[in-house]
């Protein structure tokens, strides 16, 4: 999970966050739409949630989580990325003056990784403006915005925009990639040089350039893609796509091969037989060497419960299974209950 800053770059964020109040300065006209870099640091808070010991993601990802949440209109909207309220009991938000309050489960949307919270209690913070994510282009400067005043800030550089794939059966069409990397990273805010929301922290990665290059950064969900699923999250629980075939596997692309490095429990693939080790090398006829493959060939087959044809090697032979595949949200919990 996600660690404290140590603020290394506090003076350089400073240097920005003047910087940036005086680059988003609008016209005269548009003077009431002014941001101050009081508004974008107060609309980031602190979001603390608890989760059952027998949740799915307990053992993964803990039973208590903590990271950042962004507010995103005037009714107490909280964005965040997702894994830090799968699941969750019990969540509270610690605004930066002080103030704590509970807040409630909105939604979550596996398809994106977005989660959304609301609070219990009006916090009168003003919302962070969303802003344009397929506008930014390596080399552009930004700020990663964490809860805790200004010296939770960093100025970073955006390195690379590229598609993103996760063990888990997750994929991003055109992540922002940003170096250095921020230490407290899930959940915070990515904001351009307008003061507006383009990004939602993920991950620390060690190869934020991509390749083999070793630089490490920080992995942003950018918000373009909140901006389709977001009426469907605020009235469904979750995005309208958010229906693909599921297998319950966790893999490593390594040398054009797609390896099982583990499965979920009572998950589809271990119910057709697949195991640990075995190496994907096709969906279907058609060859896999990539996640990137893998999951977009799997996900052209239909929705969940689709027949998967799976083929793996194993022990040097090549073996043929079909999974049922699953819903991916039948294996979770939230607020407590089953999907």
């Amino acid at each position: 999970m996600t660690r404290n800053v140590t603020p290394r770059f506090a003076w350089l964020s400073a240097v920005i966050v003047a910087l940036a109040v005086a680059a988003m300065a609008p016209p005269r006209a548009m003077a009431q739409e002014r941001t101050s870099s009081a508004d974008i640091l107060d609309a980031v808070v602190r979001l603390e949630s608890r989760i059952p010991r027998d949740a799915a993601t307990a053992s993964g990802l803990g039973t208590h989580r903590s990271g950042h949440g962004i507010v995103i209109d005037d009714n107490g909207l909280i964005l965040t990325i997702g894994y830090l309220i799968l699941e969750a009991t019990e969540i509270e938000l610690h605004a930066n003056d002080g103030r704590t309050v509970g807040a409630e489960y909105v939604a979550y949307d596996y398809d994106t990784g977005f989660g959304l919270v609301r609070a219990l209690t009006p916090l009168g913070i003003r919302p962070l403006r969303m802003g344009a994510s397929g506008d930014l282009a390596e080399r552009d400067r930004v700020l990663v915005v964490g809860s805790g005043g200004a010296d939770k800030v960093l100025g970073a550089i955006v390195v690379e925009r590229r598609v993103f794939t996760g063990f888990w059966e997750y994929m991003v069409d055109n992540a922002i990639f940003t170096s250095p990397p921020h230490d407290d990273w899930g959940g915070a805010a990515l904001v351009n040089d307008r003061g507006e929301l383009v990004g939602v922290g993920s991950l620390f990665v060690r190869n934020a350039r991509g390749g083999n290059v070793n630089l490490p950064g920080n992995m942003f969900v950018p918000t373009d893609l909140l901006k389709p699923v977001l009426a469907d999250m605020l009235t469904d629980g979750r995005g309208p796509g958010s229906d693909r075939p599921w297998l319950g596997i966790f893999s490593q692309e390594l040398r054009n091969v797609v390896v099982i490095t583990s499965m979920w429990v009572n998950g589809p693939a271990a119910k057709a037989g697949l195991k640990p080790g075995d190496m994907i090398i096709g969906i279907g006829e058609a060859r896999v060497r990539t996640q990137e493959e893998f999951y977009r060939t799997m996900w052209s087959l239909g929705g969940a419960g689709s027949d998967v044809p799976v083929k793996v090697l194993r022990d040097g032979q090549s073996i043929d299974f079909v999974v049922k595949s699953g819903s991916r949200y039948d294996f979770l919990k939230i607020g407590g209950d089953s999907l």
